[in-house]
């Protein structure tokens, strides 16, 4: 068992020891310097992220599933991670999931007493059909939740990479994973605020790896997102713009080309360089697994 006052997300930060006698401007200039080490804990966490990243990208080339887990501010940056890669990069809501202790209802309030459960974690992935295809990423900033931990461990009995996210080191959840990234911005403006610091670094190492992972699943030609699902206005408008970045084409032919094909910009973008109608490019593309840059190529 951890010794609750030994976490790191635990430890008093002397530098805001009188904050309640600052003002404003001051306690705010506090929590931003505090906030420009997040980035240098995060540097130093890059090669087990990477570690990460390549067995999440393993796992859905495989037909796996990536799950994130989690309690609290933990849990809801999982889901928030999950939610966002359907419209970004046009994948199945299936594809990526986000769990948080004590259903989808704690994403907007707060239901604490769950992060205890330990076998809730465990149910929560069998009611889910978790296999060892899929890989399961448990996070916790102070590393000891029980409800994560029961599901890393249910993770391992059925034979699936379990990847930890933590701002401890030597955690419980190190010990129970496979790879364990583990950026450690050290202790909160406001002590045991681990939504600050704690939350903020474990939404950077998020952004990475949902994003480098579709990126190494073809999601991305260039820096352009031509997986986006144009699900409303803004979202067309930078299909749009995307189709016309790729190819030098002007707004009108972007737009005859998304038309035909469904509004897919990656197939537009094909159609419009290779001058080919939307079941050839779509065609090419399934060749290619998605890649435009290997379906060029192959002309």
């Amino acid at each position: 068992m951890t010794d609750f006052n030994s976490l790191k997300t635990e430890s008093r930060n002397l530098k805001s020891a009188d904050i309640d006698k600052m003002s404003a401007l001051e306690i705010a200039q506090l929590i931003n310097e505090e906030d420009k080490t997040v980035a240098f804990a995060v540097t130093e966490a890059l090669e087990s992220i990477a570690r990460g990243i390549d067995a999440m990208a393993d796992a859905l080339k495989n037909g796996g599933r990536i799950f994130y887990i989690g309690a609290g501010t933990s849990g809801r940056l999982g889901v928030l991670d999950a939610s966002e890669c359907p419209p970004t990069y046009g994948v199945s809501p299936e594809l990526v999931v986000g769990l948080i202790a004590g259903g989808d209802s704690a994403f907007v309030r707060a239901k604490e007493g769950a992060e205890d459960n330990r076998e809730l974690g465990r149910q929560d992935l069998m009611d889910r059909t978790f296999s060892a295809r899929d890989v399961l990423v448990g996070i916790a900033a102070s590393g000891r939740t029980p409800y994560v931990l029961g599901a890393m461990d249910y993770a391992h009995e059925v034979g699936a990479p379990v990847m930890a996210l933590t701002c401890c080191h030597d955690s419980e959840l190190s010990r129970h994973a496979d790879v364990t990234m583990a950026p450690i911005p050290g202790p909160e403006v406001v002590t045991g605020s681990s939504r600050m610091k704690s939350g903020t670094a474990q939404k950077m190492v998020l952004n990475m790896l949902s994003t480098v992972t579709m990126i190494k699943l073809g999601k991305v030609y260039g820096n352009l997102m031509v997986d986006v699902k144009a699900s409303n206005e803004k979202l067309y408008q930078r299909a749009v713009s995307i189709v016309r970045t790729a190819t030098g084409a002007d707004s009108v032919a972007a737009r005859n080309a998304l038309e035909q094909c469904g509004y897919s910009a990656k197939t537009a973008i094909l159609m419009i360089l290779c001058k080919i109608d939307a079941p050839t490019a779509e065609a090419r593309l399934e060749k290619t697994h998605g890649r435009i840059a290997e379906a060029l190529n192959n002309l």
